[in-house]
């Protein structure tokens, strides 16, 4: 008995340090990658990911306002911005100052639905099962992205010069819900011609998505989606990434190789939660600011 007491005591602390600490120490991942032409200057690329306001969240409001103080050259925002059908404005006031700096986006399950309850367990054994319920007009966000200047790459592609190289970027909407149309692809390469950088971006990095992105020319993948595992172990990392990636690659910079060639892949864990899930364990929320340097 003392010992179950013992198990259950330590059990209970850590959901309290998951639901009151930790998913509220919002952290700025950092990492370098050497992938431009050479000679060329840094790009500062800011990646920003589920970030799943809901309206009362005052702190995560207040700290994703600043993130300009990091004085990023390109953002990558990956979707699942909206946690609740209420936070597009708050949202919007919150990314106000990112949204003048050169961007590009796509979105998430939740920029176009509202959150569900959902059984936790049920992740162990698959991803999610789209199922969705309530509508959110995503366009009053999409369209104020898109009047800041932000590129949507919703089964889109677009270019942007950064920094004196021409960045091209292949865009799938949602895989994880099915909306991705893998068929655009080939008419999206071609409207690039020959970037010095091609980078793919979705919500979702199922392995048809990096293998489809890779296909396609990109050297570079952004998505976000995993919550980097949401609840990890100690020394082990992710359990789950709700979808076929491996749960090593949850988060970070990975390595794949795509028809004989390096393609690299950047998860961002996410800054938010479900608002029927609000815990993380042994996974802070995050954005990455990922350096993209000459190539040595």
């Amino acid at each position: 008995m003392p010992l179950l007491l013992t198990l259950l005591s330590i059990a209970l602390l850590l959901i309290l340090w998951g639901v009151l600490v930790e998913r509220n120490r919002f952290t700025v991942a950092r990492q370098e990658l050497g992938i431009l032409n050479p000679g060329s200057k840094p790009i500062r690329v800011l990646h920003i990911s589920d970030l799943h306001v809901a309206p009362w969240q005052k702190r995560k409001l207040a700290w994703i306002s600043k993130l300009s103080e990091l004085e990023p050259d390109l953002i990558v925002n990956t979707g699942d911005n909206l946690g609740h059908r209420d936070a597009i404005r708050p949202t919007l006031e919150a990314l106000s100052s990112l949204m003048k700096v050169p961007g590009v986006f796509v979105n998430g399950s939740n920029d176009y639905h509202g959150p569900e309850i959902r059984n936790p367990a049920s992740y162990l054994n698959k991803p999610s099962t789209p199922n969705h319920k309530e509508l959110i007009d995503s366009s009053k966000l999409t369209d104020s992205f898109e009047a800041s200047g932000w590129k949507n790459l919703n089964n889109l592609s677009a270019s942007l010069v950064i920094g004196g190289n021409r960045i091209g970027f292949l865009g799938l909407d949602d895989p994880h819900d099915k909306l991705a149309k893998f068929e655009t692809l080939a008419k999206q390469q071609a409207e690039l011609g020959a970037p010095e950088l091609v980078v793919g971006v979705a919500h979702a990095p199922y392995l048809k998505v990096i293998e489809e992105f890779g296909a396609h020319g990109a050297h570079l993948v952004f998505a976000g989606h995993t919550h980097g595992g949401q609840i990890c172990l100690p020394g082990i990392g992710a359990i789950v990434t709700n979808c076929d990636l491996p749960a090593k690659k949850a988060k970070a910079l990975s390595e794949h190789q795509v028809q004989n060639r390096t393609v690299w892949l950047n998860v961002c864990a996410g800054l938010g939660t479900s608002i029927f899930a609000p815990i993380r364990l042994f996974c802070a929320p995050e954005v990455r600011l990922l350096t993209l340097t000459a190539r040595s």
